[in-house]
């Protein structure tokens, strides 16, 4: 599996006042979405998110999210090292996604932009 890209979890109390920060520290223009209760936004190689506490504070737990060419590929090879997805794949707004617990107990997002989408 190669790891084509990472992006940056930050939580956010105030989503409409971190995005033009974020915004004008990385020259890039964000794209909002929802997940659920939480609003999010992709702003360069950040990914803010808000919402309700008990949400962010799942969310909170995972490291960073990893892109990826094929999540399906991602969780045979997680699986061989033994990792446990905890979550997923499902599709999200911009491709499939799973949940990973690493053996030392790390946990990552992985990504990928496939398409049919939700």
């Amino acid at each position: 599996m190669e790891i084509l890209g990472t992006t940056l979890r930050v939580c956010v109390n105030d989503l409409d006042a971190a995005v033009p920060v974020y915004e004008r520290l990385t020259g890039a223009e964000g794209m909002r979405f929802a997940n659920g209760p939480v609003e999010a936004a992709a702003v360069g190689p950040f990914i803010l998110m808000s919402g309700p506490e008990a949400h962010i504070d799942v969310l909170r737990r995972i490291t960073a999210t990893l892109a990826v060419q094929n999540v399906e590929e991602a969780a045979t090879e997680l699986a061989a090292v033994g990792a446990e997805v905890v979550a997923g794949p499902q599709s999200t707004p911009i491709g499939r996604a799973l949940v990973a617990r690493h053996p030392d107990g790390s946990v990552f997002e992985y990504v990928d932009r496939s398409a049919g989408a939700a």
